[in-house]
């Protein structure tokens, strides 16, 4: 690999340094090598050497504006917003001209939650600039913090204009058009950005992205293929490659695209988990349950492998296979959901009525207030024979769902058998003004109360 002499300079100085600090000797820097040095540790975190560098750098630069405007960055993270703030105005009296110093008090007008003050500083210091790609994505940050997206949007979109290979830049301006559900707009942006940087492997993927997002599956694979195309080691772009191909159907394609993301990278549960899926999608279950398999044991909290896991035995009716793969997921995470609700499912196919209550309840519980869990639930309450809980629980339901049919003719007959027959009437009349064509769910889930009296008089006051 061929370095630049910079690089190799860059090298030789932290090499010099370091070894400085291990003898105790004292060698001397240029100031630009101190904040080369300096700026090393900050970006990699090592921010005790920073400080030593600095401390070094002005005793042997006193006067350096580079060095104290690194002071003031090292002021800045410490967030000693005033010390730092009284520098700069030293620093301006001596370089009113220098646009470091605008974006060095831009940033602590930030950090104070300034925005506008900073933008206006941000703003001044474009007049001082040659770095203009780098102060419009600085202002396009303060725009972001104020949630003015459209400004934003505005001032990466003139950062691109001035640097192509700006990457960040160029996420952030989808992310402005994602926010705004502009995503026709981003289209028509990023189909003009490739028009002048045909290689850009971000832009197309990003392209390919929007297309997904608005369901054009074939324009997405197409945008998709030139990013790995460009890129043959672009991990994101296989991936969402592949995802496009299953949306396509073609399945077999998007397992060789699942493969290739495992050669690049160690294999992802979410990988593995979509392989399986695609290869049940081909009848191929034996591989299916393999790769659902895989997934469990890569990652045992993803939820979506168990229930893969579940469900494939469910479809197959082995509902003792099911149960104990079921009981595994629970075992691991005993407040999810989807697994107490298949639990239920599962021994309610079994006859296990007293099991499949405790898993509706349990579901219910860990927030799923979908209807049908409800009723599910409910149904077997009655069951069981527990119609007091039965109401309740219906009562329950009523406030998720005020003006439901299903729950109205429940809550009647329920009513009915317990012998509360104006409260009956009350919640017949309800479901009969809901929806009428269904009252033969009453006759359906209570026909010992469907031939009574008091039932057939509410019936025919409605029709009148």
């Amino acid at each position: 690999m061929n370095l630049s002499h910079e690089e190799e300079d860059h090298g030789l100085s932290l090499s010099k340094f370091e070894s400085m600090l291990k003898t105790n000797k004292v060698f001397f820097f240029d100031s630009e090598e101190f904040e080369d040095i300096i700026l090393h540790y900050l970006d990699t975190g090592k921010i005790n050497l920073a400080k030593k560098a600095l401390k070094l750098g002005l005793e042997q630069h006193p006067r350096s504006t580079g060095l104290k405007l690194v002071q003031v960055e090292l002021l800045v993270f410490d967030d000693k917003l005033d010390m730092a703030e009284r520098l700069l105005n030293d620093l301006y009296a001596i370089e009113p001209t220098n646009e470091e110093i605008y974006i060095q008090k831009a940033n602590i007008y930030s950090k104070r939650d300034q925005h506008e003050k900073a933008v206006e500083l941000l703003k001044t210091a474009l007049q001082y600039t040659d770095d203009y790609a780098d102060v419009y994505s600085l202002i396009g940050m303060e725009y972001l913090f104020m949630d003015n997206l459209e400004l934003a949007k505005e001032n990466f979109i003139k950062c691109l204009d001035e640097d192509t290979e700006d990457h960040s830049a160029l996420y952030n301006v989808v992310y402005c058009f994602d926010f705004l559900d502009q995503n026709n707009e981003a289209i028509g942006f990023l189909n003009g950005f490739i028009d002048r940087n045909p290689y850009s492997e971000v832009a197309w993927h990003q392209l390919g992205r929007q297309y997904y997002t608005v369901k054009n599956y074939e324009k997405a694979l197409w945008a998709f293929d030139y990013a790995t195309l460009i890129d043959e080691s672009f991990l994101g772009a296989f991936l969402e490659k592949a995802k496009t191909l299953e949306r396509l159907k073609c399945y077999q394609d998007a397992i060789a695209c699942y493969n290739v993301t495992m050669e690049l990278d160690d294999p992802t549960s979410f990988a593995l988990l979509r392989v399986g899926k695609c290869h049940e999608r081909l009848g191929e279950h034996e591989k299916a349950l393999k790769f659902y398999l895989k997934t469990v044991h890569e990652d045992p909290l993803l939820d979506k492998a168990w229930i893969a896991i579940t469900d494939f035995y469910i479809r197959r009716k082995n509902y003792q296979k099911a149960l104990y793969y079921v009981n595994k997921a629970i075992g691991i995470d005993n407040e999810n959901k989807l697994y107490w609700k298949r639990y239920a499912a599962i021994n309610k196919a079994l006859n296990f009525h007293e099991e499949a209550e405790e898993g509706y309840r349990k579901a219910v519980e860990f927030g799923d207030y979908q209807l049908d869990t409800w009723i599910f639930w409910v149904d077997t309450l009655q069951f069981i024979g527990e119609y007091n809980m039965a109401v309740n629980t219906l009562l329950q339901a009523c406030d998720h769902y005020p003006e439901e049919y299903e729950i109205e003719y429940r809550l009647a007959g329920l009513y009915f058998m317990l012998n509360e027959n104006e409260k009956g009437i009350f919640h017949m009349s309800n479901g009969l003004r809901l929806n009428y064509k269904n009252h033969v769910l009453l006759e359906e889930f209570f026909p010992t109360v469907w031939d009574s009296k008091v039932v057939q008089d509410t019936l025919k006051k409605h029709k009148k």
